[in-house]
Parts: structure tokens; C-alpha cells; sequence
């Protein structure tokens, strides 16, 4: 992400590199000299809003740690998401760049008249939240994290 952009949309220094994978086991081995121990979370079922509907989808992931950025491996295992798309289209590897905001509503406004889409996303409670956005032309994610509980 250039300079420029990151300036117009006021964001933080990025805290997460998310990775797709096929095989969350054997990326794990892979990686875990590099970013581990690795802690892994099969989590379940859950309900997104994805392209405009709502959408359930199912995905296991495993978080390490590469200084203060957290390495997030995502295995998809069914249902409609960003994820499922990657790796439909052969690109296994790098999927978004995460970035913990204040205000998700607003952030997603701005990075919309950008050029930006928003594209699955939830919110958890009051305080927490999460959307995925996409630009054409460029197959990095941006995700988007509202999470203020104190």
C-alpha cells in the first residue's frame, strides 16, 4: 500500500499479514520456525455479511507473531467469503493487510470514496467489528478492525 493512499485513509501502522492456505497443518509446520508457536482455532460456523447477504462460511486459523505483527494462516473449509475466492482463483499465499481502527463505519465510508468495496464483514458487538474491502486491480485485501473493548 503506497504512502499516499495510507495517508488519505488516516490508518495505523498495519498490525496483522494474513495468509491464505489450503493445508492450515502444513502451513503451520511450515512456518512455525519462522512466525510460531502458532496457536490454532477451529472456528465453527459463522455468519457474515458477504457481498450483500448474508452468508455463513467455515474456516480454520492459526495466529504467530513476526515482532508486533500478527501472522494470521486462514484455511477455508466451506461457505461463501474473501478467503473461498482466493483460493478459487489459484492465489494461495498473502490475502490482506489488517488494520485496527476506531470506527469501522466511518473508516469504511472514507476508504470507499477511495475506490474501496466493501465486501464481507460482521459486527460482533457494539465495540467490535470487521470488514474486508477490495479494489480492482489489486488481489491484496483490506481489512478493516474495530475492536474497543476496554
Amino acid at each position: 500500500m503506497n504512502e499516499e493512499l495510507r495517508e488519505k485513509l488516516s490508518l495505523p501502522q498495519m498490525d496483522q499479514v494474513g495468509f491464505v492456505v489450503k493445508d492450515l497443518d502444513a502451513a503451520v509446520a511450515l512456518y512455525e520456525p519462522m512466525f510460531g508457536p502458532f496457536s490454532i482455532m477451529d472456528v465453527g460456523p459463522m455468519t457474515y455479511n458477504y457481498r450483500g447477504a448474508e452468508e455463513e462460511c467455515d474456516m480454520r486459523i492459526a495466529f504467530g507473531k513476526s515482532g508486533d505483527v500478527e501472522i494470521e494462516l486462514i484455511q477455508w473449509i466451506r461457505g461463501g467469503c474473501p478467503h473461498k475466492e482466493s483460493i478459487e482463483a489459484g492465489r494461495e499465499g498473502m490475502h490482506h493487510l489488517r488494520f485496527r481502527i476506531d470506527d469501522l463505519d466511518t473508516k469504511v465510508a472514507e476508504a470507499e470514496a477511495l475506490g474501496y468495496r466493501a465486501v464481507w464483514g460482521k459486527r460482533y458487538s457494539e465495540d467490535m467489528a470487521v470488514a474486508y474491502l477490495e479494489r480492482d486491480g489489486d488481489p491484496l485485501w483490506l481489512e478493516l478492525f474495530e475492536n474497543n473493548h476496554t
